[in-house]
Protein backbone atom coordinates (compact mmCIF):
# COMPACT_ATOMS: atom_id res chain seq x y z
CA UNK A 1 0.00 0.00 0.00
CA UNK A 2 1.26 3.19 -0.55
CA UNK A 3 1.25 6.11 1.76
CA UNK A 4 0.53 9.67 1.06
CA UNK A 5 1.94 12.45 3.22
CA UNK A 6 -0.66 14.40 5.06
CA UNK A 7 -0.69 18.04 3.52
CA UNK A 8 0.04 20.82 6.81
CA UNK A 9 -2.14 23.74 6.96
CA UNK A 10 -0.99 27.10 7.65
CA UNK A 11 -0.93 27.81 10.87
CA UNK A 12 -2.62 31.00 12.43
CA UNK A 13 -1.19 33.46 14.60
CA UNK A 14 -2.82 32.85 18.30
CA UNK A 15 -1.18 36.77 19.55
CA UNK A 16 -2.61 39.21 17.11
CA UNK A 17 0.03 42.32 16.52
CA UNK A 18 -0.14 45.16 19.06
CA UNK A 19 -1.49 48.16 17.25
CA UNK A 20 1.55 50.40 16.14
CA UNK A 21 1.90 53.53 18.09
CA UNK A 22 0.82 56.67 17.28
CA UNK A 23 3.47 59.38 14.93
CA UNK A 24 3.75 62.38 17.49
CA UNK A 25 2.62 65.77 15.55
CA UNK A 26 5.05 67.72 14.69
CA UNK A 27 5.42 70.54 17.08
CA UNK A 28 4.10 74.35 15.96
CA UNK A 29 6.08 77.12 15.68
CA UNK A 30 4.15 79.84 18.24
CA UNK A 31 6.30 82.68 17.04
CA UNK A 32 5.40 81.67 13.15
CA UNK A 33 1.95 81.31 13.82
CA UNK A 34 1.76 84.30 15.80
CA UNK A 35 3.08 85.86 12.69
CA UNK A 36 0.21 84.71 10.41
CA UNK A 37 -2.06 85.68 12.53
CA UNK A 38 -1.08 89.35 12.84
CA UNK A 39 -1.19 88.87 8.91
CA UNK A 40 -4.44 87.40 8.81
CA UNK A 41 -5.86 90.31 11.03
CA UNK A 42 -3.80 93.37 9.22
CA UNK A 43 -6.58 94.12 6.59
CA UNK A 44 -8.88 94.37 9.12
CA UNK A 45 -7.06 96.50 11.40
CA UNK A 46 -6.14 98.86 8.13
CA UNK A 47 -9.79 99.29 7.54
CA UNK A 48 -10.55 99.75 11.38
CA UNK A 49 -7.49 102.38 11.32
CA UNK A 50 -8.81 104.13 8.07
CA UNK A 51 -12.36 104.12 9.92
CA UNK A 52 -10.76 105.89 13.04
CA UNK A 53 -8.99 108.57 10.77
CA UNK A 54 -12.00 109.37 8.86
CA UNK A 55 -14.22 109.85 11.61
CA UNK A 56 -11.82 111.90 13.67
CA UNK A 57 -11.04 113.57 10.28
CA UNK A 58 -14.21 114.73 9.48
CA UNK A 59 -15.72 115.33 13.31
CA UNK A 60 -13.33 116.09 15.95
CA UNK A 61 -9.54 117.25 15.07
CA UNK A 62 -7.64 117.92 11.43
CA UNK A 63 -4.41 119.06 10.71
CA UNK A 64 -3.38 121.71 8.45
CA UNK A 65 -0.61 123.55 7.33
CA UNK A 66 0.75 126.74 7.34
CA UNK A 67 1.86 128.54 4.01
CA UNK A 68 2.18 132.25 4.50
CA UNK A 69 3.60 134.66 6.54
CA UNK A 70 0.69 136.19 7.81
CA UNK A 71 0.55 135.01 10.96
CA UNK A 72 4.33 135.72 12.05
CA UNK A 73 6.09 134.98 14.65
CA UNK A 74 2.61 133.29 16.27
CA UNK A 75 2.93 130.65 13.19
CA UNK A 76 5.56 130.41 10.74
CA UNK A 77 5.73 129.33 7.21
CA UNK A 78 5.83 125.29 7.24
CA UNK A 79 4.23 125.06 10.35
CA UNK A 80 1.63 122.18 10.61
CA UNK A 81 -1.32 122.69 13.38
CA UNK A 82 -4.39 120.73 14.89
CA UNK A 83 -7.83 122.08 14.62
CA UNK A 84 -10.76 121.50 16.90
CA UNK A 85 -13.39 121.07 14.77
CA UNK A 86 -16.15 120.04 17.36
CA UNK A 87 -15.51 123.09 20.07
CA UNK A 88 -17.43 125.97 18.25
CA UNK A 89 -20.36 123.42 18.10
CA UNK A 90 -20.99 124.21 21.79
CA UNK A 91 -20.10 127.44 21.67
CA UNK A 92 -19.18 130.72 19.02
CA UNK A 93 -15.54 131.62 18.46
CA UNK A 94 -13.97 134.11 21.42
CA UNK A 95 -12.21 136.90 20.72
CA UNK A 96 -8.51 136.52 20.08
CA UNK A 97 -8.69 132.81 18.99
CA UNK A 98 -6.84 131.43 16.34
CA UNK A 99 -9.40 129.93 13.90
CA UNK A 100 -9.30 127.99 10.03
CA UNK A 101 -12.40 129.10 8.21
CA UNK A 102 -12.78 128.92 4.75
CA UNK A 103 -12.78 131.84 1.89
CA UNK A 104 -15.64 133.70 2.51
CA UNK A 105 -15.70 134.92 -1.37
CA UNK A 106 -14.53 132.34 -3.16
CA UNK A 107 -16.81 130.55 -5.41
CA UNK A 108 -18.31 126.86 -4.67
CA UNK A 109 -15.48 124.51 -6.19
CA UNK A 110 -16.92 121.29 -8.09
CA UNK A 111 -14.77 117.94 -8.25
CA UNK A 112 -15.40 114.38 -9.38
CA UNK A 113 -15.25 111.99 -6.06
CA UNK A 114 -11.79 110.75 -6.94
CA UNK A 115 -10.38 114.19 -7.12
CA UNK A 116 -12.41 115.31 -4.11
CA UNK A 117 -11.78 112.04 -1.63
CA UNK A 118 -7.50 113.07 -3.12
CA UNK A 119 -8.08 116.60 -1.73
CA UNK A 120 -9.65 115.66 1.43
CA UNK A 121 -7.10 113.07 2.34
CA UNK A 122 -4.36 115.14 1.84
CA UNK A 123 -5.52 118.49 4.12
CA UNK A 124 -6.77 115.31 6.26
CA UNK A 125 -2.88 115.30 7.03
CA UNK A 126 -1.82 118.93 6.78
CA UNK A 127 -0.65 118.73 3.09
CA UNK A 128 -0.30 121.85 1.33
CA UNK A 129 -2.70 122.32 -2.17
CA UNK A 130 -3.07 124.57 -4.19
CA UNK A 131 -6.82 124.35 -4.54
CA UNK A 132 -7.10 124.76 -0.80
CA UNK A 133 -8.41 128.00 0.13
CA UNK A 134 -8.34 127.75 3.89
CA UNK A 135 -7.49 130.39 6.23
CA UNK A 136 -6.02 131.09 9.56
CA UNK A 137 -6.34 134.43 11.61
CA UNK A 138 -6.79 135.36 14.89
CA UNK A 139 -10.14 136.59 15.78
CA UNK A 140 -10.61 140.48 17.23
CA UNK A 141 -14.00 141.64 16.24
CA UNK A 142 -17.24 139.34 17.57
CA UNK A 143 -20.74 139.78 16.34
CA UNK A 144 -21.93 143.66 17.30
CA UNK A 145 -18.15 144.80 18.13
CA UNK A 146 -16.96 148.25 16.68
CA UNK A 147 -13.44 147.83 15.44
CA UNK A 148 -10.86 150.84 14.71
CA UNK A 149 -7.14 150.90 14.06
CA UNK A 150 -4.89 153.41 14.65
CA UNK A 151 -1.92 155.17 13.13
CA UNK A 152 0.20 153.39 15.72
CA UNK A 153 -1.22 149.88 14.77
CA UNK A 154 -3.10 149.94 17.66
CA UNK A 155 -6.41 147.70 17.84
CA UNK A 156 -9.14 149.34 19.67
CA UNK A 157 -12.53 147.07 20.26
CA UNK A 158 -15.60 149.00 21.36
CA UNK A 159 -13.34 152.03 22.36
CA UNK A 160 -10.57 150.34 24.53
CA UNK A 161 -7.28 149.29 23.60
CA UNK A 162 -6.65 145.59 22.79
CA UNK A 163 -3.86 143.93 24.71
CA UNK A 164 -2.02 142.18 21.71
CA UNK A 165 1.50 140.70 22.83
CA UNK A 166 1.80 138.02 19.81
CA UNK A 167 2.24 140.51 17.29
CA UNK A 168 4.71 140.96 14.88
CA UNK A 169 7.27 143.63 15.82
CA UNK A 170 7.14 145.64 12.60
CA UNK A 171 4.06 147.32 13.15
CA UNK A 172 0.97 148.45 10.48
CA UNK A 173 0.50 152.37 10.23
CA UNK A 174 -2.42 152.36 8.06
CA UNK A 175 -5.98 153.98 9.59
CA UNK A 176 -8.66 151.86 9.75
CA UNK A 177 -12.41 151.99 10.60
CA UNK A 178 -14.50 152.10 12.80
CA UNK A 179 -16.53 149.34 11.31
CA UNK A 180 -19.41 147.42 12.73
CA UNK A 181 -19.13 143.64 12.67
CA UNK A 182 -22.79 142.07 11.68
CA UNK A 183 -24.67 139.31 13.43
CA UNK A 184 -23.42 135.74 13.07
CA UNK A 185 -19.88 137.36 11.52
CA UNK A 186 -16.37 137.54 12.92
CA UNK A 187 -13.24 140.62 12.07
CA UNK A 188 -10.09 138.74 11.74
CA UNK A 189 -6.72 139.77 11.55
CA UNK A 190 -3.07 138.37 11.11
CA UNK A 191 -0.34 138.80 13.89
CA UNK A 192 1.78 140.23 11.53
CA UNK A 193 -0.59 143.07 10.11
CA UNK A 194 1.90 144.34 7.56
CA UNK A 195 2.05 141.12 5.50
CA UNK A 196 -1.40 139.95 5.67
CA UNK A 197 -4.80 140.01 3.64
CA UNK A 198 -7.28 140.02 6.35
CA UNK A 199 -10.87 141.60 7.67
CA UNK A 200 -9.21 144.77 6.40
CA UNK A 201 -7.97 144.02 2.96
CA UNK A 202 -9.55 140.88 0.63
CA UNK A 203 -11.69 138.65 3.14
CA UNK A 204 -13.95 140.87 4.94
CA UNK A 205 -16.06 139.54 7.61
CA UNK A 206 -16.61 136.19 8.00
CA UNK A 207 -19.74 134.46 8.66
CA UNK A 208 -19.82 131.76 10.91
CA UNK A 209 -20.82 129.27 9.06
CA UNK A 210 -17.32 129.31 7.30
CA UNK A 211 -15.69 128.37 10.29
CA UNK A 212 -13.83 125.03 10.27
CA UNK A 213 -12.59 125.12 13.99
CA UNK A 214 -10.09 126.59 16.71
CA UNK A 215 -6.37 126.27 15.98
CA UNK A 216 -5.14 124.83 19.52
CA UNK A 217 -1.67 123.28 18.90
CA UNK A 218 1.28 123.14 16.59
CA UNK A 219 2.42 119.98 15.95
CA UNK A 220 5.41 120.32 13.41
CA UNK A 221 8.56 121.12 13.66
CA UNK A 222 9.26 119.52 17.05
CA UNK A 223 11.28 122.40 17.94
CA UNK A 224 8.21 123.92 17.86
CA UNK A 225 5.52 122.15 19.38
CA UNK A 226 2.96 124.20 21.68
CA UNK A 227 -0.26 124.87 22.40
CA UNK A 228 -1.66 128.12 20.75
CA UNK A 229 -3.50 130.25 23.68
CA UNK A 230 -4.68 133.40 23.96
CA UNK A 231 -2.73 136.22 26.02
Amino acid sequence: MSSTTPTEEPTQDLHPAEPAEPAEPAKKDPAKAKRHGLLRELPALLLISFLLAILIKTFLVQAFYIPSESMEPTLMIGDRVLVNRLVYRFHPPGRQDVIVFSDPNAPPIHRNPAAAFLHWLGSGFGAPTSSNKDFIKRVIGLPGDTVEIDGRGQVFVNGRALHEPYLNAERENRLYGPVKVPPDSLFVLGDNRKHSGDSRYGLGFIPYDKVIGRAFVIIWPPSRLGGLHGP
